[in-house]
């Protein structure tokens, strides 16, 4: 019997030249791809490929023969499955989104708009919590997708896809602390100053702190708080030095009530990843949001 995801594999490996890129697409694993790979190989008794230095190859005694042909039929089936497809479109589904308040607020929310204005019958269910605790509702199936601040520990039970935004965290000041952003200062220069940093707890905390040690420089923040605005707030108050995404304060800087402090060495960037269940069955709904969030990111 024809094992028609076995050929859908082959073609995207084909198509992408890389088993990483053709995990990506396909959302399963690495190892799924290359396992599959093997499976129609044996199934065929020939090497679809030929692995070099640049990727995936279609060898000349294999893949190449059968190229065309599996292409003609996965594109028949994708006509019948668009067909098919359009059929649910005004179905009621459900997606189930987890993420912080801060990347609702500056990452998700527009596409979250737009997604629903394309496909108004489907119904989101906005999740808001904390990185940690996000990735433990998605790992209990309490959501569908996860978008997490980066970095994370490796989940086995997860697979991410990164870098969907980049966050350039800086040091920042209000009036009353203005001569600091009118040149450049060295890190341990702010211990001076009472430093305003998110909550131990939070990722953005973590990566700050593992990198100021590398550095060997200790931040003891004066505040602790747990959320962006509450930090932009505090510091446009003289109540000291934030640390904050660059992107998160975009609009205070550029009105002038914020200042970035110039620094030596410079913060290093992060960035926003969206995570899902390792095989688990993506839905219609799920599938038609991730891949416009592809296409519109």
């Amino acid at each position: 019997m024809v094992n028609l995801d076995l050929y859908r594999v082959f073609y995207t490996v084909a198509k992408c030249g890389s088993l990483t890129r053709a995990a990506e697409e396909l959302y399963i694993s690495q190892p799924a791809v290359s396992q599959s790979v093997k499976q129609l190989e044996n199934q065929l008794g020939v090497s679809l490929f030929n692995r070099t230095h640049r990727g995936m190859e279609l060898s000349a005694q294999g893949g190449k023969l059968i190229f065309d042909e599996v292409e003609r039929a996965l594109g028949l089936l994708n006509e019948a499955e668009n067909r098919i497809a359009q059929t649910k479109m005004s179905a009621t589904g459900t997606i189930r989104i987890g993420a912080s308040d801060t990347i609702f607020e500056y990452f998700l929310a527009d596409k979250i708009v737009d997604f629903h204005e394309r496909f108004p019958a489907v119904k989101i269910e906005l999740m808001a919590d904390f990185t940690p605790d996000t990735v433990e509702k998605l790992k209990a199936d309490r959501c569908d997708i996860a978008f997490v601040n980066l970095p994370i520990n490796v989940d086995p039970e997860l697979e991410l896809y990164g870098n969907c935004m980049r966050l350039n965290d800086i040091f920042i000041v209000g009036e009353k602390y203005k001569e600091l952003a009118e040149g450049k200062i060295s890190l341990a220069q702010l211990k001076k100053y009472p430093i305003i940093m998110m909550d131990k707890n939070t990722v953005s905390r973590h990566a700050i702190d593992n990198f100021l040690r590398t550095v060997g420089v200790e931040l003891a923040p004066s505040i602790e708080v747990g959320s962006w605005d509450l930090m932009k707030r505090l510091v446009l108050h003289g109540m000291g030095v934030g640390i904050i995404p660059r992107e998160y304060a975009t609009r205070r800087l550029g009105t002038g009530e914020l200042l970035e402090i110039n620094t030596d060495p410079v913060l290093p960037a992060r960035s926003v990843g969206m995570l899902l269940p390792k095989n688990k069955p993506v839905s219609y709904a799920l599938h038609s949001f991730i891949e416009y969030f592809r296409e519109n990111r």
